[in-house]
Order: C-alpha cells, then sequence, then structure tokens
C-alpha cells in the first residue's frame, strides 16, 4: 500500500517540472517574438510583382511622379517597384522622408549612376552625382563655402545685375513691336546668360559669346531629355554594352562637346591672365567663380585634397546644366501670376511699395518681398521643378516606414506628391500664397522641414540654393516690376505638365510684355544707367 507521501508526490509535479515547462514557454515565446520582429524588418516595402526579368517595365507610364503617386495610394506611403534587375523604393510622405534624410541620411547619401549620367558628369565626378566620400565633400565645400557664400555672390553681383538689366532692356525693344515672347525660352536664356557671366565673366565676349550661350541651351535641354529617358541599359545591365535606344551615344557626343567648350574658356581664360601679369595689369582678387577654380587647379589641392582640371569642368557642367530648374521655375511663376491677375496684382503693389515705380530693382529690395517669395515658394510646391529629386542609393540595409531598403536600391522622395498630401496641407491642390505667410512661414529651401522639399533635404540638398533663390527673385522682380503682361487673343494658359529631368509645362507659355514704368531710362542697360543717371539707380 503506497504512503500518502507517494501518493501526492505522483498527482503533483516537481518544483523543477514547472521550471522547465516555464522555460519552454518562454523560449517559444521569445522565438515567436524574434521572428516577427526579424521578418517585419526583413520585409521589402508592398508592391506590384511585375513579370519575370523585366519587372513593372512593360507597365511604367513616364511620368513617373503621377505613377509613383498612384502606387503610393495603393501601397502606402513607402513602396517599391522592380524595373529589370533595379529595385525602386518611393517615399511619398513627409514622416517617412524625414526617416531617410535624418535617420539614414549617412548611409542613404549615396548614388547610383545611370548610363548616361555617367558619361556627362565625367564618371560621377560631379557635385550631383558623386558618391558621398571626401571628394564629394570637396567639391560641395568649394561650392558652398567658397563660390556660394554671401560673400562670393556679393562680389560677383555686378555680373548678374548687368545680365538682368540686358533683359529688361531686350524685352522693352519687342514689347515696342508688340512681340509675344516665349517665356520658357526667355527664362532659359536670361538664366543662362547670368550663369555664364557669373561663371567666366568676360572671358567669351560678342558673337562668341552669344554662339556659345545658344548652344549651351541647346546642349542643356537635350542633355536634361537624355537623362530623364527611361533607359533599358539601366535597367537591364548586360544590355548596357548595346546602347539599344542610342542615349549613350548622344550623350557622349554632348558630353565631348561640353568638354571641348569648356577648354576653349579655360584657355582662353589662363591667356588673358597671363597677358595680365606680363603687362601688370592683373586685376586684384578674383572676378568670377572660374578665377577662384583655376587658382585651386594651379595649387593642386584644397584642403590636402587632390584638385584637378576634370573637378573645374564638373562644377562646370553642375552649375549649366542647373540653369535649366531655374528657368523652368520662372515659367511656372509667371504661368500662375497671370493666370490669377489678383495675385499679380499683390506682387506688382508690394513691388511698387518697396521699389518704387521710379527706380529698378535691386538684390537688395529682395527681403522687403515677403509676397512675391510667397507665390515662389507656393509654385515650387505644387509644382517642383525636380518631383522626385536625385535618387539616392543605400551603402548597407537600412529599416525605413518598418521595411527594409536594400543596399544598391534607388530610393526616391516623391516631393511632387509630398507637397500634395492632404494629411499635411490644408486645401493641397489650391494655389494659396499665403500659406508661405501664415502656418507655413517657417518653412524655406533648406530642407530642414520635410514637408517642403523642393530642393532635397539633408546632406544631399542642393548646394546652389543661394544663388538659385537669388536670381530667381531678381529675375522674376524686374520683369513683373518692369511690365504689365498679358496672353496673345484666343489663348489661354495650360498647365498640362511633363517630366522627363525637370517638370515643364507641355505648351510654352507665350505672352506680350507691356512696359508699366514711367522713365524710359529704366530699361536702359547697366553701363547707360551708369552714364545718365548716376547713382540715382542704385
Amino acid at each position: 500500500m503506497n504512503s500518502p507521501t507517494k501518493q501526492y508526490s505522483f498527482m503533483t509535479p516537481p518544483a523543477s517540472s514547472f521550471l522547465y515547462v516555464a522555460a519552454a514557454t518562454a523560449a517559444v515565446l521569445c522565438y515567436a517574438l524574434l521572428y516577427v520582429r526579424w521578418h517585419r524588418k526583413s520585409a521589402l516595402p508592398p508592391g506590384p510583382v511585375g513579370l519575370p526579368i523585366v519587372g513593372s517595365l512593360p507597365f511604367l507610364d513616364p511620368q513617373l511622379h503621377t505613377y509613383f503617386a498612384g502606387l503610393a495610394k495603393t501601397y502606402g506611403p513607402i513602396c517599391r517597384i522592380k524595373l529589370g534587375n533595379m529595385m525602386f523604393v518611393i517615399v511619398s510622405s513627409s514622416s517617412v522622408a524625414r526617416e531617410v534624410v535624418r535617420d539614414h541620411d549617412y548611409v542613404m547619401a549615396n548614388r547610383k549612376l545611370m548610363a548616361t549620367a555617367s558619361i556627362i558628369s565625367y564618371g560621377g565626378s560631379t557635385i550631383l552625382w558623386s558618391n558621398n566620400g571626401p571628394t564629394w565633400r570637396m567639391l560641395r565645400r568649394i561650392c558652398v563655402q567658397e563660390m556660394l557664400s554671401r560673400a562670393s555672390l556679393d562680389a560677383v553681383y555686378d555680373l548678374r545685375r548687368s545680365e538682368v538689366r540686358a533683359t529688361v532692356h531686350k524685352f522693352r525693344a519687342r514689347a515696342a513691336a508688340g512681340e509675344a515672347l516665349n517665356v520658357g525660352e526667355e527664362m532659359l536664356l536670361t538664366v543662362s546668360d547670368v550663369i555664364m557671366s557669373t561663371l567666366w565673366g568676360a572671358s567669351v565676349v560678342g558673337e562668341e559669346r552669344s554662339r556659345v550661350g545658344k548652344e549651351f541651351r541647346e546642349m542643356v535641354c537635350a542633355v536634361i531629355h537624355l537623362i530623364g529617358k527611361p533607359n533599358v541599359s539601366d535597367f537591364i545591365p548586360f544590355l548596357a554594352r548595346f546602347d539599344l535606344q542610342g542615349l549613350q551615344g548622344k550623350m557622349k557626343l554632348l558630353s565631348d562637346r561640353f568638354d571641348e567648350i569648356f577648354t576653349h574658356i579655360i584657355d582662353e581664360k589662363k591667356k588673358k591672365k597671363k597677358t595680365e601679369v606680363l603687362m601688370n595689369k592683373e586685376v586684384a582678387g578674383r572676378t568670377d567663380f572660374l578665377d577662384y577654380l583655376l587658382k585651386l587647379e594651379q595649387e593642386g589641392s584644397y584642403n590636402k585634397m587632390p584638385f584637378h582640371l576634370t573637378n573645374v569642368k564638373a562644377i562646370l557642367v553642375d552649375m549649366i546644366i542647373a540653369s535649366h530648374a531655374s528657368a523652368s521655375t520662372m515659367e511656372w511663376v509667371m504661368a500662375v501670376a497671370m493666370k490669377n491677375p489678383k495675385i499679380m496684382a499683390r506682387i506688382q503693389q508690394e513691388l511698387d511699395q518697396v521699389v518704387g515705380k521710379d527706380n529698378i530693382v535691386e538684390e537688395s529690395h529682395i527681403p522687403g518681398l515677403p509676397y512675391l517669395a510667397a507665390v515662389i515658394k507656393e509654385t515650387l510646391r505644387l509644382y517642383p521643378v525636380s518631383p522626385l529629386l536625385t535618387p539616392r542609393c543605400p551603402a548597407s540595409a537600412c529599416t525605413v516606414g518598418g521595411y527594409t531598403v536594400p543596399p544598391g536600391s534607388m530610393v526616391y522622395l516623391n516631393v511632387w506628391a509630398i507637397q500634395r498630401d492632404p494629411s499635411v496641407w490644408e486645401d493641397p491642390l489650391e494655389f494659396k500664397p499665403e500659406r508661405f505667410l501664415n502656418s507655413a512661414a517657417n518653412l524655406d529651401f533648406s530642407g530642414s522641414d520635410t514637408r517642403f522639399i523642393p530642393f532635397g533635404s539633408g546632406r544631399r540638398v542642393c548646394a546652389g540654393i543661394p544663388l538659385a533663390e537669388t536670381m530667381v527673385t531678381h529675375v522674376l522682380a524686374s520683369l513683373l516690376h518692369s511690365f504689365d503682361w498679358k496672353l496673345p487673343e484666343g489663348t489661354e494658359i495650360d498647365f498640362a505638365s511633363t517630366f522627363e529631368l525637370v517638370l515643364n509645362l507641355v505648351k510654352p507659355l507665350v505672352a506680350i510684355p507691356t512696359p508699366r514704368l514711367p522713365n524710359p531710362e529704366q530699361y536702359a542697360r547697366v553701363n547707360e544707367l551708369s552714364d545718365r543717371a548716376g547713382e540715382s539707380y542704385v
């Protein structure tokens, strides 16, 4: 007969058994938790499945900004799409964009060179296309701290001012003939003249200057078209050697021509400098950006980093190509102002109060033009000239929006969608400049707030913002202050857009200027202003 103790032992497990069960249960729970967390971390963003080999290429809409916005509505603020061998990750909300440019800014600071971009950028040597590293940091520091600092821009203000006044003078002559102007073409002409004057001053003059300027504008438009065109060589790399669409070959011709022109301008600049030295007429200091770059090239380094002629040309090509974005911005602003007479009237009222109708616009007036600044910002909110920015390429895997973004993928910030997000912007599709005077008054072009990032954010934010913002505002203020604008009879403004690398109007804006200032001398060139008016317009 069993003792009571043995009966009790049989019916109740010993304490050690409880520990085994508890430990096993805890292990299972931990494993399950770790599995779930690992699975979530390793999960790619959602997106369409696509076809074998080609992925979603057959279904791709060339208007990528709206196509990607459509994907976001289906798959969420971070999604992916496979195009051939390449994975694109699209970010369409300001909160997820903040993770990219704040939490993972360093990891995401690289570029993946597209075939055509590699050719025009000297193999990825420009600020825009080079990877995050010592050379990129050197080039960016040269631009931001040396060439585009406030002091440096002030030093070459006379060059910019001269080109703006030349445009006003030319427009008045054409207005007298009742001539309608293609605003986009004229803005590109003006911006390229300002950029070239700022870059190399009077190194190219007369008929040669006009010829070079015209050729540059044509080449820039061609470069924008080629880089913005989907290229099968990028999506299926083993086909790149065949250049099936002929895009690399066309870009090589453009790149060679850019290099040829740059070499000629640099040689002329060096000859002029040598002559000045021999004749003891060397100008103290530098008179344009190229003077400074060639000084660095002669020294062979900047902050102990090698600096060569290729670096000079890479910076030049970056700034020349960037002129297209500034010109497109001005065309959009002009279209918006002409479409909304009340907005146009308020801009001109502000100009008349700050500048006066007996004066001309100077860059010093810009801080006193908050409404014009708000109109420019609202234009860039609704119609960002670079709606997808230049894609980032993570150096290693990282977690964004709860999903894994693999290394080597291309990460696009869909600025067009972010800046129209109804959860962030009130009446997002309405053009309301006042928002940048009220609730969004603290938003600027620095990219510090990811709700508004037309020029990017983080370490890859556009290096040329100081020049672009000043130049665009000065040119627009001068044209809206000097002229009234109307459409040719029987025409209207069409806001349909097309996207390659830059967002442009499908139908170019054509407008007729009418002088609105009382004194003809206010339409004179800079040298004529000096001769006739002394300091009265300065």
